[in-house]
C-alpha cells in the first residue's frame, strides 16, 4: 500500500525547532543586520522612527543630519517653530502629523521624564506618536532590551514561514516571542526585515535563491528559477545570500 501524500500537522515541538533552526540560517545570511536608521543616541533614534512611518529608512537618513543639527533635546522639539520643523521634514510625508507627534513627544519626555527617553515599554508607549514597533525598535537599539518589531517585512515573512496565522501586531510579537529565545528576539527582528527587503519580497519572492528554501512552507509563491530568482536578490549582501542558496541547493545544511 502506497504512502499518504497527506502531509502531518506540524506539531508544537515541531515548529519550535524549525523556527530556531531559521533563526540559526538568519544568522549565517545575515550576521551583520543593525537597524538601518542612523542615531546617535535615544532620542535621536525614536525621532528617526517616528518618521520613518510611511516612508523608506533611506529618506529618514537623508532628512535627520539636519534635523539633529537644530534640534538636539527633547526641550528643542518641545519648544520648536512648526513651520520650520514641517520644512525640515517634509521629505518624509505626512510632516504635518509628525511635526505634531514630535513637538508632543518633546514636551511629554520634559514634562514626564525630566528630557530623557524612558527605557521600558510601559513608558514609551505612553509617548504621542509611539506604539509598541516603535517603542520596541528604541528598547532594542538603544537600551540593549530584547524586543520584537513587528512592521510590514515582519509580518509578512513569520505568516509565510508559518510561524503564526496572526495578523495584529501585538498577537504577531507576543507569538513569535513565545517560538524564540528572548536574547535573539532584537536581531531576529533585523535579520527578519533585511530578508524581507533583499530577498522575500511582497510581490515576488527570491524562492529560488534563498538559503531559508528548505524549511519554508511558502516555497514556490515567488520565482522558484535560480537564475531568475537570483536577479530578485536586492542589497550589499547579495553575493553571500546567493552564495548560501546555492549551497543549500545542492544539499548542504546551513543548521
Amino acid at each position: 500500500m502506497a504512502k499518504s501524500a497527506v502531509k502531518q500537522p506540524e506539531t508544537r515541538l515541531g515548529l519550535v525547532r524549525r523556527a530556531r533552526r531559521m533563526v540559526r540560517v538568519l544568522g549565517q545570511g545575515y550576521p551583520d543586520a543593525h537597524c538601518e536608521l542612523d542615531f546617535r543616541n535615544p532620542l535621536e533614534l525614536l525621532v528617526a522612527v517616528v518618521l520613518s512611518a510611511q516612508t523608506t529608512d533611506v529618506r529618514v537618513n537623508l532628512v535627520t543630519p539636519a534635523l539633529f543639527a537644530r534640534y538636539r533635546t527633547a526641550a528643542d522639539y518641545a519648544s520648536a517653530d512648526r513651520a520650520e520643523l514641517e520644512e525640515l521634514i517634509r521629505p518624509t510625508g505626512f510632516y504635518r502629523n509628525k511635526a505634531t507627534s514630535l513637538m508632543g513627544l518633546g514636551a511629554a519626555l520634559v514634562e514626564r521624564f525630566g528630557g530623557e527617553v524612558p527605557g521600558t515599554l510601559k513608558d514609551l508607549v505612553t509617548l504621542p506618536g509611539v506604539g509598541r514597533k516603535t517603542a520596541n525598535v528604541v528598547l532594542g537599539d538603544a537600551f540593549g532590551v530584547p524586543g520584537i518589531t513587528v512592521d510590514t517585512h515582519f509580518g509578512r515573512l513569520v505568516r509565510r514561514w508559518g510561524w503564526t496565522e496572526e495578523e495584529d501586531p501585538v498577537k504577531v510579537e507576543h507569538a513569535i516571542g513565545a517560538l524564540v529565545e528572548r536574547k535573539e528576539w532584537t536581531l531576529l527582528s533585523h535579520r527578519t526585515i533585511f530578508h524581507g527587503r533583499r530577498v522575500c519580497h511582497a510581490r515576488t519572492p527570491a524562492c529560488g535563491a534563498c538559503l531559508l528554501a528548505p524549511h519554508c512552507p511558502s516555497y514556490g509563491i515567488g520565482q522558484v528559477d535560480p537564475e531568475k530568482a537570483r536577479k530578485l536578490v536586492k542589497g550589499e549582501e547579495a553575493p553571500h545570500l546567493i552564495d548560501l542558496a546555492e549551497r543549500v541547493r545542492a544539499g548542504e545544511k546551513l543548521a
